[in-house]
């Protein structure tokens, strides 16, 4: 299993994306509903707290030329914080469930774009091989960490 960085990100995405698909598929009953919204808040609370945590600040530190974009990505994790919160006292029988749900989609899926498309690049030119193995190193410790308390 790769440690970049980048690459661990990129398959956490691919993860959140598979669920959205399922969501969106209408056969999908609401008790399947509630249970992938479950998995995505999960999937994305830990996601976002390791590159709030370990991810931006060290690109921030490297990189300052990016700091504009991981300031906007932080506040893009706190919207998604935010409606996984909403979300959390909702049922997916409840009218406001499949709207709000549609809403988190929306907002994730413009961020990875971003970042996959504008500033993934960036870091990757700017930063070792080295580098992006040992910062993924630490996220894949501090994941784990995550997981164990969420659960």
């Amino acid at each position: 299993m790769s440690t970049d960085a980048i690459v661990l990100l990129k398959n956490d995405h691919k993860q959140v994306e598979r669920l959205f698909k399922e969501f969106e598929k209408s056969a999908t009953t609401s008790g399947r509903k509630g249970q992938i919204a479950e998995e995505v808040s999960n999937l994305l609370t830990t996601h976002t707290y390791v590159e709030n945590e370990v991810l931006y600040p060290q690109v921030r530190e490297l990189l300052p030329d990016l700091e504009d974009d991981i300031l906007e990505s932080y506040q893009e994790h706190h919207v998604v914080d935010v409606l996984l919160e909403e979300l959390a006292g909702l049922t997916a029988d409840d009218e406001q469930f499949e709207p709000k749900f549609t809403v988190l989609m929306e907002n994730v899926r413009h961020h990875v774009k971003e970042e996959e498309d504008e500033w993934f690049p960036k870091v990757r030119d700017g930063l070792s091989r080295t580098q992006l193995q040992e910062m993924g190193a630490s996220m894949l410790a501090l994941k784990e960490t995550a997981r164990s308390s969420l659960a």
